[in-house]
């Protein structure tokens, strides 16, 4: 009797897929996510329509326009943060690194491990600065014993240019930060578990001009390790960071009679704010709207 061939696995294995892509001919270029006709629902209201880029690797990618055009909605299809909103639905071609994640087979979990994300409002566990870097190695098992977790967290905080303020303070409550050093803790622990993209919705929001350009500073300075997908209100941070910007307005929607997200132009930061294709855009980025 034939023996019947095993089901695949719930987990589509994303670092083997990684191994394959990286063998394949260089058509798929340095691109880290592909998006094509993305399409997002909350219920039957469209959030977000047919929006179509490219995000590059070791690059910072902005998303700009005003509120209600669907920016974050996009930014959490990355790392499927909208699995957790019941009535959400995701529909399109999204690609990362080559591994649609919205099959069936991908582990959430694993992208979300693979994909960090730093939310607009710092948000440390109520632990002591070293359990807030050392939960996510501890929960993935990336440590064998204390002196590799040690060194983890050690390298993130550096990385996160945190370590020569808060290493003598180590069991402190994470909680007793500053403002801006409990972002760049978050900017740590996202960080810690290794991940390939760091998304940012917003991280600037809650801080004051000088915590802002420490943070702005370290983006510059992690995008040689990292991805970073950025969204932002402030198109001058955009300006400033991003090496290319995606901007985003909301439009009636025909169907439904509601106003939904819509991508307008997509470019190069430089050519978004100097030479921008779309009048749209021009009107935003100059002020005249929004």
């Amino acid at each position: 009797m034939e023996q019947a061939e095993p089901e695949a696995s719930p987990r589509l294995g994303l670092d083997l897929d990684r191994t394959v892509q990286a063998a394949a001919p260089d058509a798929v270029g340095d691109a880290v996510f592909e998006v094509e006709d993305l399409n997002v629902y909350y219920g039957d209201f469209r959030a977000v329509q047919d929006a179509s880029f490219t995000v590059y690797k070791h690059e910072i990618t902005a998303m700009i326009g005003p509120s209600g055009c669907g920016k974050t909605t996009v930014l959490r299809c990355f790392n499927r943060m909208n699995d957790l909103i019941p009535t959400a639905r995701v529909e399109g071609r999204l690609d990362f690194q080559n591994v649609p994640i919205y099959d069936p087979r991908v582990d959430p979990v694993e992208v979300r491990r693979r994909i960090g994300m730093v939310f607009q409002k710092p948000n440390p566990f109520p632990k002591s600065i070293y359990d807030n870097i050392a939960f996510g190695p501890r929960v993935t098992g990336m440590a064998k014993k204390k002196s590799d977790l040690d060194d983890i967290v050690e390298r993130s905080l550096n990385r996160a240019a945190l370590w020569d303020e808060v290493n003598d303070r180590m069991k402190d409550s994470a909680l007793g930060l500053s403002g801006g050093q409990q972002q760049r803790l978050c900017i740590a622990r996202a960080i810690a578990v290794d991940p390939d993209v760091l998304l940012m919705d917003e991280p600037c929001s809650a801080l004051d001009p000088i915590a802002t350009a420490r943070i702005e500073d370290l983006m510059q300075e992690i995008k040689n390790d990292y991805t970073i997908v950025i969204v932002t209100h402030n198109m001058q941070q955009a300006a400033r960071i991003s090496n290319r910007t995606a901007f985003f307005t909301a439009q009636l929607d025909s169907t439904t009679d509601q106003r939904c997200g819509l991508l307008v132009e997509y470019d190069r930061t430089e050519t978004i704010f100097s030479n921008p294709s779309d009048e749209r855009t021009e009107n935003y980025v100059t002020g005249r709207f929004g």
